[in-house]
């Protein structure tokens, strides 16, 4: 599995099944995360805004019961509150921005 970059290691480390770090900044979460082939996760939501780019691999991502794919260089967008899953059926590295601020 590529991991993420020696430099980010040193950040709080995400709990989860999957390797991830974090900055903080005011009413802002950076991850920089890298997740297994094959793993899934459950439809969710969050109370966050979220806004993404995949850097390596490929996200299957479903939002409002649509699946799309998305590569290296592609972003996506999830409002607070808005229902989706995920699943990784090959290694994917993503960066991930969350917005805990005022809507």
């Amino acid at each position: 599995m590529q991991r993420v970059p020696e430099r980010f290691r040193s950040l709080p480390r995400v709990d989860g099944p999957f390797e991830a770090f974090q900055i903080d900044a005011e009413d802002w979460e950076v991850r920089v995360a890298s997740y297994p082939s094959g793993m899934r996760s459950a439809p969710h939501s969050h109370d966050t805004e979220t806004y993404g780019v995949v850097t390596r691999g490929e996200l299957f991502l479903t939002v409002r019961g649509s699946e799309r794919s998305l590569g290296p260089g592609e972003w996506y967008e999830l409002a607070r509150g808005e229902i989706h899953a995920a699943r990784f059926d090959a290694e994917t590295s993503l960066i991930e921005f969350t917005y805990r601020g005022q809507a």
